[in-house]
């Protein structure tokens, strides 16, 4: 039996994925949660042979939730499934442990291949992600990425118009140091404000 934990806040995306691993996987047993809380709790009283996970999830986002899943169980393959591009957050996520990273419109034709791939103990890593893998090596390389990957959940975080307090809550750490983090991302992005940050952010197609 292939057990897979779904998690995405929207029911009807993880509808369409158990949709599509019953149609190609046998003897498949799936659960699934709507927010990081939920997702920890059935990880920590279960043992899945692999998480699909989106990345924009309310409370832990997906970044932090990856950070989480990867220190309670570090040999536990984790697949992304996001409507982002690749672009930084498929690198960032494939180095901090992700074993693939999927955009949702290429789910009907990508899904279970990077499923069966992953379960034989591979990554899955689609041609484009290997070229932004090669590219990030060279000299051009983005402002964001010289980000933390703290600092980078706590950029998108603030990007997605959460509050100093709600980031603090959800990361758990104090609202000051929340604030200290801005500041050093706003340097680091040659920002002055929340909003060029947000300008930014839209530019490198982040957000």
């Amino acid at each position: 039996m292939i057990r897979i934990l779904i998690i995405d806040d929207h029911p009807v995306v993880r509808k369409g994925v158990r949709r599509i691993l019953e149609e190609g996987i046998s003897f498949l047993e799936t659960d699934e949660a709507g927010n990081g809380e939920t997702a920890l709790k059935l990880l920590h009283n279960n043992d899945y042979d692999l998480v699909c996970m989106d990345i924009n999830l309310p409370g832990k986002n997906g970044m932090v939730l990856l950070e989480s899943f990867k220190i309670l169980k570090p040999e536990l393959p984790v697949l992304i499934l996001s409507m982002y591009p690749e672009k930084d957050y498929a690198l960032r996520a494939v180095k901090m442990g992700a074993s693939g990273y999927l955009t949702k419109d290429s789910l009907d034709e990508e899904l279970i291949r990077a499923v069966n791939k992953i379960l034989n103990g591979h990554k899955y890593i689609s041609d484009s992600l290997a070229e932004l893998l090669i590219d990030h090596n060279g000299l051009n390389k983005p402002l964001h990425t010289k980000l933390s990957n703290r600092e980078f959940e706590i950029m998108i975080s603030i990007v997605q118009g959460k509050s100093v307090k709600e980031i603090a809550e959800a990361m758990a750490i104090s609202d000051k140091t929340v604030s200290t983090y801005k500041s050093r991302i706003l340097e680091k992005l040659e920002c002055k404000s929340t909003v060029d940050l947000i300008k930014y952010a839209l530019q490198a197609g982040l957000a």
